[in-house]
C-alpha cells in the first residue's frame, strides 16, 4: 500500500511485517471497510432459521462495519432471497423481527412488498405520475446458503462458488447438512484489538507450544501444516497417539492420515474449524480500529466427541489467544517497535493474509 511506504516482499525469506502502524490506524480501518469488507461474503444467518414457507429474517451485515440492513425471506415456492430491508419510500426497516407472512408491509407508511422485494402497493400514492418505478422494489442482495450456513453479499469481488472451491473440494466428505447449531456453546468475545492482528495469530500454529498447553498436549505440532489457496488458507494439526481423530472416508483426501482438526481462513474474517465433532464457524467483526467481537459459532455433527482432542476446551484457547493478542496491540502501539521478520517455516498463513490484505486495501 503505497500511501503507508511499504511493501510485504512476496519472497517470504526476504519479507518484514507490517509496521505497527499498520494496526493501529483509522484510516486504515475506513479503507478496509471499503476495500476489505464491502466487496466480501459474510455469514449472515444460520439456514435453520429458514426453514419453513412465509419466513422472513432481519439481520444487519457484518454489524459494526459494514452495518446494512437486510432480511432473508423464504417464498411459498420454497426459494431463498436476500433483500434490502431500508424501505424504499423512507428508509424505514420494513422487518423488525423475525416472523411469517405472505407479504412485507412497512409499519410507517404501509407500503406493502411481496417475499420477492417487488412493490405491491402503498396508500396515499394516487395520481402520483410513473408510479411505481422498478426503483420502488427492494433491491435484492447475493445470497447463499451451504449446509446450514446463510451468507449475504453487496457487491462481492468473486462468486461465492469461487470464494469457498478449495474447502468444498477438500472437505466434500464433511456432512455440512447434517450439523445442528448448539446455542449453548455459542458466544461473542470481546478482543481489545485490531481484527487483523486476531486473524494473524490464528493463521500460525507457532505460538501453540507457547501459549495453548492443552492443545499442544493433543496435536503433533511438528507435523503442523499450512497450504495456501486463492481465496483461503487451510492449517492442518495431526492428533499424537491416543488422541481423538477424525475417520476419514476412503474420498477424503486426506485418508490414512490421523487428523485433529482442520482451521481453514477464508479471506477477509471466516474461521471454519472441522473436528471430529462437528464445527466450530468464528467470525472476526471489526468494532475500531483497538476492537474486536469474535462470534463462536458451534456445530455439532458427533456429540458423543465433543470436549475430546484438539476441539476441546475452545473457550479456554480463546481467552488465551485474546490475551496474547491484546498485549500485541499494546505493543505495536510502541513507537519503538517497527517492523518483524517472517517465520519462513511456520508463518506461511500470516504472510500470505498479509500480501492479499494489502493487494486489496490498493
Amino acid at each position: 500500500m503505497e500511501a503507508l511506504g511499504f511493501e510485504v516482499d512476496p519472497d517470504i525469506t526476504r519479507a518484514a511485517t507490517p509496521p505497527g502502524r499498520f494496526y493501529c490506524d483509522p484510516a486504515v480501518f475506513e479503507r478496509a471497510r471499503e476495500r476489505v469488507f464491502a466487496p466480501s461474503w459474510q455469514l449472515a444467518l444460520d439456514a435453520g432459521d429458514l426453514r419453513d414457507d412465509g419466513c422472513a429474517r432481519p439481520f444487519v451485515l457484518l454489524e459494526g462495519m459494514l452495518d446494512v440492513p437486510l432480511v432473508a425471506t423464504r417464498d411459498e415456492r420454497g426459494r431463498v432471497r436476500g433483500l434490502s430491508n431500508a424501505c424504499t419510500h423512507r428508509g424505514n426497516l420494513v422487518v423488525e423481527a423475525p416472523c411469517r407472512r405472505k407479504s412485507l408491509v412497512c409499519g410507517y407508511h404501509g407500503r406493502r412488498f411481496d417475499l420477492d422485494g417487488s412493490f405491491r402497493s402503498m396508500p396515499g400514492f394516487e395520481g402520483a405520475h410513473g408510479f411505481p418505478r422498478p426503483a420502488d422494489d427492494l433491491p435484492e442482495a447475493p445470497i447463499a446458503t451451504w449446509g446450514r450456513l446463510l451468507f449475504a453479499a453487496i457487491h462481492p469481488a468473486r462468486s461465492f462458488e469461487e470464494w469457498t472451491a478449495d474447502v468444498q473440494k477438500r472437505m466434500s466428505w464433511f456432512p455440512m447438512g447434517e450439523l445442528e447449531l448448539d446455542a449453548s456453546r455459542s458466544r461473542d468475545y470481546s478482543v481489545a484489538a485490531n481484527w487483523a492482528l486476531y486473524c494473524d495469530n490464528y493463521l500460525e500454529g507457532f505460538h501453540i507450544p507457547f501459549v495453548h498447553a492443552a492443545l499442544n498436549a493433543s496435536i503433533e505440532v511438528d507435523t503442523y501444516a499450512t497450504e495456501l489457496f486463492a481465496c483461503s488458507s487451510l492449517q492442518m494439526a495431526l492428533a499424537k497417539e491416543g488422541e481423538e481423530a477424525f475417520e476419514l472416508p476412503s474420498s477424503a483426501p486426506d485418508r490414512g492420515l490421523r487428523v485433529a482438526g482442520y482451521y481453514w481462513f477464508l479471506f477477509p474474517n471466516l474461521m471454519l474449524n472441522f473436528y471430529p465433532w462437528g464445527l466450530s464457524v468464528n467470525v472476526v467483526r471489526p468494532r475500531a480500529v483497538d476492537r474486536t467481537t469474535v462470534s463462536f459459532l458451534t456445530y455439532v455433527w458427533k456429540r458423543d466427541k465433543l470436549d475430546r482432542g484438539a476441539g476441546a476446551g475452545l473457550d479456554r484457547v480463546e481467552h488465551e489467544d485474546e490475551a496474547v493478542v491484546e498485549s500485541v496491540q499494546k505493543g505495536v502501539r510502541s513507537p519503538l517497535y517497527g517492523r518483524g521478520r517472517y517465520s519462513p517455516t511456520r508463518e506461511r498463513g500470516v504472510h500470505h493474509f498479509h500480501r492479499w490484505l494489502l493487494d486489496a486495501l490498493r
